[in-house]
Order: structure tokens, then C-alpha cells, then sequence
């Protein structure tokens, strides 16, 4: 059977063989058993709770906080500069990663330092964008 598939706008003609049910390909193995789970801790032990990419840039931070990049993308808007009062979930960020926006707030109330990154640039997960003071 022949097909057309077109790959970022590149159109190409494949041949397709259909097999039946077990034809070409070994049979399916089973799945590898699960590892094993840790240990619950103890009663009264309190668990770390998980932490954000920003919450977690900022604990790393000590003295100097971040905000990280959660996503590897292209950085399309800055909503802030050097200087600015921000406050708590004020959106400072838009990335498009994927064909996607994903809009970066602020996790705390604070005064930007620096702002490390301009529109248009390229970005890795956990790269940070802006330090507060």
C-alpha cells in the first residue's frame, strides 16, 4: 500500500506492508516486574513537600533568589524590569514552548534585581531569568 506523509511541509511517498497479527515482529514479552517502593515513613514524620522549578530556584538561591525556567522554550514576552515591585503570581514571563504559552509569575513579593533574559531568546528548563534583590 503506498501513503503520503508530509513532514514539516515536505511531502514524501512511503510503502506500507500490512501484516497480520504476529507476522514480523517477535511476540510480545511480558512487562518487567515493578521496583520496589520505599518504605512510608515513620507515623509523625512530615514529608518534604514537592517543590516547584521557581520555588525550588529560589530556595537554591540563599541570599540571591531566582525564578527558573519550568520549560525549555523561546522567552516572547519580559513584563518586568530592574528595579520593579512585584508582587506574589504577578505574571513577569511568557515562553512558548511547543507552540504553547506558558506565562512565568512571580512566587513571591519582591524587587527585581536583574533581569537575565530579552524577548526572543532561547531558554533550558531550570535556567534562571531573573534574580530578586
Amino acid at each position: 500500500m503506498k501513503l503520503k506523509i508530509t513532514v514539516h511541509g515536505v511531502a514524501y511517498e512511503v510503502d506500507v506492508e500490512v501484516l497480520d497479527a504476529g507476522e514480523g515482529f517477535p511476540p510480545a514479552s511480558p512487562l518487567p516486574a515493578a521496583p520496589a517502593r520505599p518504605a512510608p515513613p515513620r507515623v509523625g514524620a512530615a514529608a518534604p513537600a514537592p517543590a516547584s522549578p521557581a520555588s525550588a530556584a529560589l530556595a537554591a538561591g540563599g541570599a540571591r533568589r531566582s525564578v527558573a525556567s519550568p520549560v525549555a522554550g523561546t522567552v516572547l514576552e519580559v513584563r518586568c524590569k530592574a528595579g520593579d515591585e512585584v508582587e506574589e503570581n504577578r505574571v513577569l514571563f511568557v515562553l512558548e514552548a511547543m507552540k504553547m504559552k506558558t506565562s512565568i509569575a512571580a512566587p513571591a513579593r519582591g524587587r527585581v534585581a536583574q533581569v537575565l533574559v530579552a524577548a526572543g531568546d532561547a531558554v533550558q528548563e531550570g535556567q534562571a531569568l531573573l534574580h530578586f534583590e
